[in-house]
């Protein structure tokens, strides 16, 4: 009944997806996707969460996202296909666990433009034509009628841009990026020089107020995570890479590099402006907090004007930009989902110059329904967050499964100490979904179950020639996982109950251990190398065969 997973459709439309991306187009993806509205909020929250020990949030969040990138750096350079981190657990895994490493990888992708968009929204509220665009409930900003209106526009022009060829939508990106990335620069070395008061670092209530679990809780619930997404965009376009074994490794740990490093930076300067009257108190509730354009405010209460009209201007570019490439990038993973038989196989149909049209489209709509049960930055970045860690988690485990049972393949990158990186890897995406707590990991559950139902229905109903082999026994694990990790973040310090069985440090001993366990049975029930050879053969090799008559 099942046939292979990975046969192209016969519906796919020419001529195809284009390799015209060099490596600067790929890490400025990647640089691009990183700096974004994290950026203009993510300071602000993080001293709000954790006092001036955000400082160590930052960088425990650094190191976090650099062992999960650097897995996808060795993945990227074996196997440069399109959509790759929805792919990569389905070479491994077979079809029930790549349907659902690809449904989280989607609806991290198709919902990042939304938020992006909401954050270009409330900076706007300093210009007088904005100030309807959004009214303040239950201490959120939240869109109006006519708010809403402005978000689809600024939706549907971030849509119309990605239908230009890829060369082109790439080398948009790129100019947008040396903007993104100039303006923190430049914020962080005028900061410096023109306001910082090194006694904010033990000002309010101490350094660190709210002790390990307001350090750890910052990591994962103010925006840090969320502020470093985007590494993976160059391993999204790998299918359009002109020399992707070469670019893709020394792309995404690159920019994820270039991403910490200016956000430790920020931190630093953002608390050390704040003025004195900011700061009385606790870091919690602080005058800083109830800021709705942080870095813009702090500059003008250091009369630097000049810069606080740049970075209204960068509200705007920076935000603009990351939604650009995060729409191209959701757009790429459902081209991958239905070439392996998850999704209708019209997602493959792409335009003269090379796009797959109907992915944006989908993904325009799905952003635009976001902006109903999610009308604010705030109230749809733990969302983001849990399943961006959820989809990197995949990628240790199919690193894991391609050593064990691919020893000979050609790795351009190779990473030093795979064997104990890759369940590492594995575990800190773990304690990232436990860091983030109950309150937003129960709702992507209601996404994972929302997921299900249409993959369910795609196989159902044939809407897609190719029907992918479940191999149900190679993923036998995949719900004791899931359920698992949801009843150990129940049941931890991060919960709701108050007196939780796994208390602070204990339940992060509890996640490494279940961690351990699911990553070890993974790797002994994945795919014989026979049929992982195969699937890769008949759809990495095609797509590399692109290459040579581009």
């Amino acid at each position: 009944m099942a046939i292979s997973a990975a046969q192209p459709s016969a519906q796919q439309s020419r001529p195809g997806l284009k390799r015209d991306i060099g490596f600067v187009g790929l890490i400025w993806a990647s640089e691009g996707s990183i700096i974004g509205s994290g950026w203009l909020f993510g300071a602000q929250g993080a001293l709000a969460t954790a006092g001036p020990a955000a400082i160590i949030s930052w960088v425990i969040g650094g190191v976090a996202i650099t062992i999960l990138a650097l897995t996808h750096a060795e993945l990227g350079g074996m196997y440069p296909v399109s959509g790759g981190t929805a792919r990569f657990p389905h070479y491994a895994f077979g079809g029930a666990a790549g349907a659902s490493f690809g449904w989280f990888s989607w609806l991290q992708a198709a919902t990042v433009a939304p938020i992006e968009v909401l954050a270009m929204i409330t900076y706007g509220q300093h210009y007088s034509f904005g100030k309807h665009w959004l009214v303040t409930k239950n201490g959120q900003h939240v869109l109006t009628g006519s708010g809403i209106v402005v978000a689809v526009v600024l939706m549907a022009v971030i849509t119309a841009i990605n239908f230009l060829s890829i060369r082109l939508l790439a080398r948009t990106n790129s100019v947008a990026t040396w903007w993104k990335v100039g303006i923190p620069l430049l914020t962080i070395f005028v900061l410096a020089i023109a306001q910082f008061h090194g006694s904010n670092f033990t000002a309010a209530d101490g350094f660190n107020p709210y002790g390990a679990k307001g350090i750890l809780s910052a990591v994962s619930t103010s925006g840090i995570i969320f502020a470093m997404l985007g590494f993976e965009q160059a391993d999204q376009l790998a299918g359009e890479s002109s020399n992707p074994k070469r670019d893709i490794p020394r792309a995404v740990i690159g920019s994820i590099v270039i991403g910490a490093i200016i956000y430790i930076l920020l931190q630093v300067v953002f608390l050390a402006a704040l003025p004195a009257d900011q700061v009385k108190g606790t870091w919690a509730t602080a005058a800083f907090t109830t800021l709705t354009g942080p870095f813009a405010q702090v500059a003008t209460l250091a009369s630097l004007g000049w810069l606080a009209t740049i970075l209204y201007l960068d509200a705007i570019i920076s935000p603009g930009g990351t939604g650009l490439i995060y729409i191209t990038g959701s757009s790429r993973v459902s081209y991958g989902l239905s070439r392996n038989g998850y999704v209708p196989s019209v997602f493959e149909r792409t335009n003269s110059r090379g796009v797959p049209w109907v992915g944006l489209i989908a993904a325009f709509i799905i952003g635009c329904v976001c902006f109903l049960p999610f009308p604010s930055w705030r109230s749809l970045v733990g969302l983001i967050t849990s399943a961006s860690v959820l989809m990197y988690a995949g990628a240790p485990l199919s690193l894991g499964v391609f050593r064990n049972r691919l020893p000979g393949a050609h790795r351009p990158y190779r990473l030093p100490g795979a064997n104990w990186m890759s369940p590492l890897a594995f575990v800190v995406a773990n304690l990232l979904i436990l860091w983030s707590g109950w309150d937003t990991d129960w709702k992507l559950g209601i996404a994972i179950l929302i997921g299900y139902v249409i993959l369910i229905g795609n196989r159902v109903f044939k809407m897609n020639p190719i029907t992918p082999q479940l191999d149900l026994r190679a993923a036998q694990w995949l719900p004791v996982y899931l359920v698992g990790m949801g009843l150990i973040v129940y049941l931890s310090d991060f919960g709701p109950l108050k007196h939780p069985w796994f208390p602070l440090w204990w339940d992060m001993l509890a996640v490494a251990v279940f961690s351990l366990v699911i990553y070890f049975w993974a790797l002994s029930v994945a795919l014989p190398a026979e049929r992982i050879q195969s699937m890769i053969d008949q759809v990495v090799v095609p797509e590399e065969a692109d290459l040579r008559q581009a």
